[in-house]
């Protein structure tokens, strides 16, 4: 009969809406079971033999969402919602060094629009005279001008020009929006809440539901 450290299986932890992987620890099939019971990632400690509830005492919890198995059986994953950053040394995610070269200081973000995002970070603390997106900042009206632009310019390739300047166009207006959000301070994350609490929801609902607001 198994042991209950012979369940021992590996959990990589993903945020659900961006798809970042935030840490890897171990649980066992009762840590697996609190974990769907509570709703609060739950592993097994190795070094003390014992359930661990992720964020118990620092506060930075992780509330999952699902859990998935692989196709053998023996490794997990919980896709949840993080609660401040994942790892000890403060940082959001446990992986944020290159494997190569050890380095964290210029390390990209693990998914395109975390790139992105950090692109238009970088470039938003750059002046006028080398940046675009800068320049863009600087001027009041000026994103919210060009995001109109651009967003009549998708609406033209989507009525009747090619699949290449559909996508074109789109990352155009996608580009701009994450400047717009920047300028507020609001993350793209922050949008991928909105549009899952939207999920499931009619669209002319969601429409009577802002018209009320």
């Amino acid at each position: 009969m198994a042991t209950e450290i012979e369940d021992l299986q590996p959990v990589v932890v993903q945020d659900r809406l961006t798809g970042e992987i935030r840490m890897l620890a171990y649980a066992t099939g009762t840590a697996r079971a609190r974990t769907a019971e509570s709703g609060l990632a739950t592993f097994h400690s190795r070094s003390r033999g014992a359930l661990w509830v992720k964020g118990e005492t620092s506060g930075n919890t992780i509330a999952v969402d699902r859990i998935l198995v692989d196709c053998d059986g023996d490794a997990f994953v919980y896709q949840g919602d993080p609660r401040g950053p994942s790892c000890h040394t403060g940082e959001p995610s446990c992986f944020f060094r290159d494997a190569g070269t050890g380095d964290a200081a210029t390390l990209a973000a693990q998914t395109g629009i975390g790139r992105l995002e950090q692109v238009i970070a970088r470039r938003k603390a750059a002046t006028a005279e080398v940046s675009y997106t800068r320049s863009l900042l600087d001027r009041p009206g000026a994103i919210g001008s060009k995001i109109r632009e651009e967003a009549d310019e998708l609406a033209r390739a989507v009525d009747g020009e090619s699949d290449g300047r559909v996508v074109s166009e789109a990352a155009d207006l996608v580009f701009h929006a994450l400047v717009g959000l920047a300028s507020r301070g609001i993350s793209w994350r922050s949008v991928l809440v909105e549009l899952d609490r939207r999920a499931g929801t009619s669209g002319h609902d969601e429409i009577r539901a802002r018209r009320k607001q």
